[in-house]
């Protein structure tokens, strides 16, 4: 497999540099502003954009996900809308972006229609994480045939036999977990974290890892760069957006990601 991700991948690695990956939901908080998002979380830093699409049963994600996803169901967003709002991306950014949601709406738009539409309109991977691994030949096979990368979880709990298996079906990066439980700012870290993620570093070898939940500082990032090959946020960049309450919440995206973007890139302990 060879897509925007693990282009990206190969040039942070030559510039030793851990990718910054940044979720945003589709639609969220205006239908027609996610496009301008993303080419602002480019400029601000980030190298991978995971776009949310809106469900009313988000298992994996906590109150502030789904907060946003309620939003913008509300406002009108469909996954053929999440689409639409992919070609409009293609037209300000050449980002690697991601589509993380929930299954049933890949059911009843049909898994090969789904896998067919996100590749031509320029999607590079997949992350579904209510389709676990042993059940996932079908939906990996149709997202392979369609060059993109189905991108699976790794949890705290996870033995070293399934971080392997984890590993051997996915593509592009291996999203693991931080925290047991939801997506979510948290007032911190866990004191085990680092050794899971070595734990993750030893028995994941043939993809990046990158650490995610509860991920919500620059020092959370500085904290985390030596043991990962990179960090995913949403949760606290969508706090940020929330605490804004109006229309200047460019400017607040703008300096968090930055601040992400500057503890990543100083890679002291």
């Amino acid at each position: 497999m060879n897509n925007r991700i693990n282009q990206t991948f190969r040039s942070l690695r030559q510039q030793n540099r851990r990718a910054l990956s940044i979720f945003i939901t589709a639609g969220y908080p205006e239908i027609n502003a996610t496009s301008a998002i993303v080419k602002l979380l480019e400029e601000s830093g980030a190298d991978i954009i995971e776009l949310g699409i809106p469900f009313s049963d988000p298992l994996a994600d906590g109150p502030t996900i789904q907060q946003s996803s309620d939003v913008a169901i509300k406002n009108g967003v469909t996954l053929t809308t999440v689409f639409d709002i992919v070609d409009r991306i293609r037209e300000v950014s050449n980002i690697p972006l991601v589509l993380m949601g929930y299954v049933n709406p890949l059911i009843a738009y049909g898994i090969e229609r789904f896998m067919e539409t996100a590749s031509k309109k320029g999607v590079d991977g997949l992350i579904i994480p209510d389709i676990p691994v042993e059940e996932s030949n079908a939906y990996r096979n149709a997202a392979l045939q369609q060059n993109l990368a189905p991108i699976f979880l790794a949890a705290p709990t996870s033995s070293d036999t399934r971080l392997k298996q984890i590993d051997a079906a996915s593509g592009g990066f291996v999203y693991c977990v931080s925290i047991t439980g939801v997506t979510g700012q948290r007032n911190g870290l866990p004191d085990d974290v680092i050794n899971y993620l070595q734990r993750c570093k030893k028995h994941i070898t043939r993809n990046p890892v990158l650490a995610g939940f509860g991920i919500s500082s620059g020092g959370d990032a500085r904290k985390l760069a030596p043991h990962t090959d990179g960090i995913i946020v949403g949760s606290a960049l969508i706090k940020r957006i929330n605490s804004t309450r109006g229309k200047n919440y460019f400017s607040a995206v703008n300096a968090f990601v930055r601040e992400l973007r500057e503890g990543l890139d100083n890679l002291s302990k």
